[in-house]
């Protein structure tokens, strides 16, 4: 096991961490901005070092600035959390040529599936299934782009190859939009992520957002967690996700998270990976692999009794899977709140001071959350400040646990997204379960 780990991250993931590595009786270093130096997770490390100004560019993206303070502190392992530099192959490479354990994936895998077409190729030849749509790689030949888009029908999505987070992306419901649409995306995809490469799938109207965590180590074993269903989102970007997805059958569940532990053991993949699926009448179609931990791993961690950051450590250290599938048995249901510094009706960031700040508690409430009464939202960053987890033996307690958990929350000096959240779960339709991802949207006005 290692003795110290760096933590190239900030935020509530920064002190999440950094709780499974003194659990495990592991040292940890914290790398910080200037905007972090009052962070809670700089202060209870065993080292700190600045790694320069608020600019996460100038810091938690500046990739030397990194491996030196992994170096100056006698490190021996590296753990990047989610963002920043989470799924960034090179920074794994980097840290493996330096000496350092990565813990996550081989930086091979980490590109393999960071590019969506070479991540759709290897998810078809596992037999995993994917949305229908151009075998790989758009043409540059126009009327092959046309035949391609009559032959997947109307509605159609192209996507950037090297996209995410939901960029680089765009809906085309008839065929003269098409061309222009392919050619807009092209190049919104070489200024953003610099790959111009397209490619195009079926677009399906009220799908949910369905994901399989796995876990595998280098040993070959390879497992999968349960399901989460992340359907409440707007833009993209996740809201609410709760484990179990409500209303599908354990049979397909199990049937599509096989396939996934079984793409992991083809792949050689290391570490934990979420495989994440569109899933409309009865049926699952893969979009993307997420190579690292997910803002929602709490609520797989509380439905399986399984602490996901410490068996990516262990995994990191070579150490061999505890559990085969068979010892997999989710209980009970959770759900996870985001908890942002925004304003509920425009979403609009709101950084400040916390002039006050108190957490729910309770049998079944989770709080993860690196603020503090008194703590200074930076500007800077994602306006994530916690996550509120409620976990029940049914959905419907989960949801009353949260509710009340909701109504104990006091956060003061900046706007939250609380108030959307406790109407969210008075509403019928979340109520009763099964949304798609458009539902949020809609309720809300947003046009997409």
């Amino acid at each position: 096991m290692f003795e110290k780990i760096l933590i190239a991250n900030r935020g509530e993931i920064a002190l999440r961490v950094q709780r499974a590595c003194r659990e495990l009786g592991i040292k940890t270093v914290c790398v910080y901005s200037e905007a972090d130096r009052e962070a809670k997770y700089v202060k209870l490390a065993d080292e700190s070092v600045c790694i320069g100004p608020a600019s996460s560019t100038l810091s938690y993206l500046n990739v030397p600035s990194v491996i030196s303070a992994a170096e100056v502190t006698d490190a021996e392992a590296i753990h990047p959390g989610y963002g920043f530099l989470s799924e960034n192959a090179d920074f794994a490479e980097r840290v493996e040529q330096s000496g350092f354990v990565f813990i996550g994936p081989r930086p091979e895998t980490i590109r393999m599936m960071g590019d969506k077409v070479s991540a759709k190729d290897a998810m078809k030849a596992a037999k995993v299934p994917c949305v229908p749509g151009s075998d790989g790689a758009l043409p540059d030949d126009p009327e092959e782009v046309l035949k391609i888009g009559r032959s997947v029908g109307y509605p159609v999505i192209i996507k950037a190859a090297g996209g995410g987070g939901g960029r680089g992306m765009r809906v085309v419901h008839t065929e003269a939009a098409l061309l222009s649409s392919v050619e807009m995306t092209k190049a919104e995809a070489q200024a953003a992520f610099g790959n111009p490469v397209v490619y195009m799938e079926k677009f399906l109207t009220q799908p949910r957002h369905i994901e399989i965590q796995v876990m595998a180590d280098e040993h070959g074993n390879a497992v999968y967690l349960g399901e989460r269903d992340c359907s409440m989102q707007r833009r993209h970007q996740k809201v609410i996700e709760e484990a179990p997805a409500p209303g599908i059958p354990r049979k397909l569940i199990n049937a599509v998270g096989e396939r996934c532990a079984e793409a992991c053991r083809t792949i050689g993949y290391r570490g934990a990976g979420t495989f994440e699926f569109l899933f409309e009448n009865d049926e699952f179609y893969f979009i993307e692999m997420n190579t690292r931990v997910q803002v929602e791993h709490p609520v797989t961690e509380l439905t399986s009794g399984i602490d996901i950051v410490q068996a990516q450590i262990r995994v990191a250290a070579g150490e061999e899977l505890p559990w085969s599938q068979k010892d997999i048995k989710p209980h009970g249901h959770a759900i996870e709140c985001r908890i942002n510094a925004e304003d509920p009706h425009t979403f609009m960031p709101s950084p400040g001071r916390l002039t006050a700040f108190h957490m729910p508690g309770g049998p079944g409430i989770r709080v993860d959350t690196h603020a503090y009464h008194g703590y200074m939202v930076p500007p800077n960053y994602d306006s994530m400040i916690g996550k509120l987890i409620a976990y029940g033996d049914t959905r419907d307690q989960a949801i009353a646990k949260m509710r009340i958990a909701l109504s104990e929350m006091v956060i003061e000096g900046i706007k939250t997204n609380v108030p959307l959240h406790s109407e969210l779960m008075l509403d019928e339709a979340f109520k009763k379960g099964g949304t798609s991802i458009h539902y949020l949207e809609h309720k809300l006005g947003i046009k997409t």
